[in-house]
């Protein structure tokens, strides 16, 4: 009988264990934000899960009343990230020859939106220290300039040279966005007033020990990520778990 290198399963193995590096993150992030940043491509990645058959770029043209342009950027944009599939449909009836006809498949969702985040303790325990260093007030300054700098970083990534959307779509935008970081967020709107609710936060450990550092840290990403979708805004928590309520709570 003749079996297989055993060092094959354990390295596949290995492979889909070990933490992302920084560079590897920021690219899933991007990669992420850049597929369901816009409220339009989400709604078109769910229209083209329904179909067992797949979509055509005209039918979601003509679904969401958009031109035939505009739905195929959408369409492309998700198959470039792996989250949706395309394939070329066979003429019927010695149809003549033209453009062929693609017909788009939605993949895998646990698969294609899987997003690996993994903690380091070597570097919880170097933050850790850090902030120890630095003193309290200190800390929450550097975090959220750190995180304001990392937001208009994210920012850039998601929908480069298309100038800035609405405050809703903003708002909505770095709600998916804080989701691919682990916190579970998702935007709400009441009457003009727009909020920011996460359900979870990522830090563990480190952020019981310092609540108000990583509160700086997630503010600060909050207003860097709008600053560059929509405009400078001062958003401020109404609401957060370190002082006892369920989800934070960003008002913007």
């Amino acid at each position: 009988m003749i079996s297989e290198p055993a060092s094959v399963t354990p390295a596949s193995h290995a492979e889909a264990e070990r933490s992302l590096t920084p560079e590897e993150f920021t690219a899933a992030v991007a990669a992420v934000t850049n597929a369901f940043g816009d409220p339009t491509r989400r709604d078109i990645y769910l229209f083209v899960r329904t179909s067992t058959e797949g979509v055509t770029a005209s039918e979601v043209a003509e679904h969401f009343e958009l031109h035939p342009n505009v739905a195929r950027h959408h369409l492309e944009k998700l198959t470039g990230g792996g989250y949706v599939t395309v394939a070329i449909a066979k003429a019927e009836g010695g149809r003549p020859a033209g453009r062929p006809s693609k017909r788009y498949r939605a993949t895998d969702a646990d698969h294609a939106l899987a997003l690996p985040l993994k903690h380091d303790d070597v570097l919880a325990s170097l933050l850790v220290r850090a902030l120890d260093t630095l003193g309290p007030e200190q800390a929450e300054v550097l975090a959220d300039e750190v995180g304001y700098d990392y937001g208009r970083t994210l920012a850039a990534r998601m929908e480069p040279g298309t100038g800035h959307r609405s405050a809703r779509t903003a708002v909505a935008a770095v709600a998916d966005a804080l989701t691919a970081h682990g916190f579970a967020a998702h935007a709400e709107g009441t009457g003009n007033e727009l909020s920011i609710v996460s359900e979870c936060c990522p830090f563990g450990e480190t952020a019981q020990r310092y609540p108000h550092v990583v509160c700086a840290l997630d503010r600060g990403m909050i207003r860097g990520m709008l600053a560059g979708l929509y405009g400078e805004t001062s958003p401020h928590f109404a609401a957060s778990r370190p002082d006892g309520d369920a989800h934070c709570v960003a008002r913007v």
